[in-house]
Formats: C-alpha cells, structure tokens, sequence
C-alpha cells in the first residue's frame, strides 16, 4: 500500500524574508540553511556566475557578506510568483536587484536567479 506524500507547509515569502535578514546580520551559516543541497544560484550581476554546490554558494556570498554598503539588503519590493518569489532588494553594493526564488518541497531554497534592475536616468 502505498503511502500519501506529506506535503510541508512554509511561507515562501517569509523565507525569502529570513534570508534578507541572514544577508544583513552577515550569517553565512544561517543563509546557506535556507538553501537545499542541490540548490543552484545562477547570479546574472557584472560576470554573471552559476553555483551548483554548498561550497560554491557559500565562496559566492563569503566576500558580499564581510564588506557592504551602508544601504545593502534594503527591501524594495517582495512577491509571490508562480513559481515561487520575487524579490527586489539593495544588493551589497547598494545597487538594485531582482532574484527569483523556487523552493523545494522541504521549504528550502532550490534555486535563485538575480539580475541588476535598471535604474530609472
């Protein structure tokens, strides 16, 4: 017989909530936990780069986390989507940008995709 597949209640926006504040408090432990094993972060920013693993996640977001802007991970806007949510924030630099989340069934994150958001001139 087989057995019903539990489905696990989360939040996703307060999830991506939990990050921004993982990001500010400069916890890289606590920001890698919201991350699923085989999540993936495809950053779209300046060299545009792909992390497939824990460790190259963590060497990702190491040197953004030691030295940010004064107005770094500022909130400017947080969503649900259909696929999980979108958030525009204040990268480390000061400079705005999107990232998509998608998240597994454990309520981690299973993939972020971020790219610069254009300044109005």
């Amino acid at each position: 017989m087989d057995m019903p597949t539990l489905q696990h209640d989360f939040d996703p926006v307060a999830l991506v909530v939990d990050w921004l504040d993982a990001c500010r408090g400069r916890d890289i432990d606590a920001l890698l936990d919201l991350y699923a094993p085989q999540a993936t972060l495809e950053c779209g920013c300046g060299e545009g780069k792909t992390c497939e693993s824990r460790a190259d996640i963590a060497a990702y977001w190491r040197p953004r986390l030691v030295a940010f802007s004064p107005d770094a991970f500022g909130l400017e806007e947080i969503a649900p989507s259909a696929d999980g949510v979108v958030l525009d924030y204040l990268s480390f630099d000061g400079k705005p940008v999107r990232v998509s989340f998608t998240f597994d069934d454990a309520g981690k994150i299973r993939q972020s995709r971020c790219v610069p958001v254009a300044q109005p001139a």
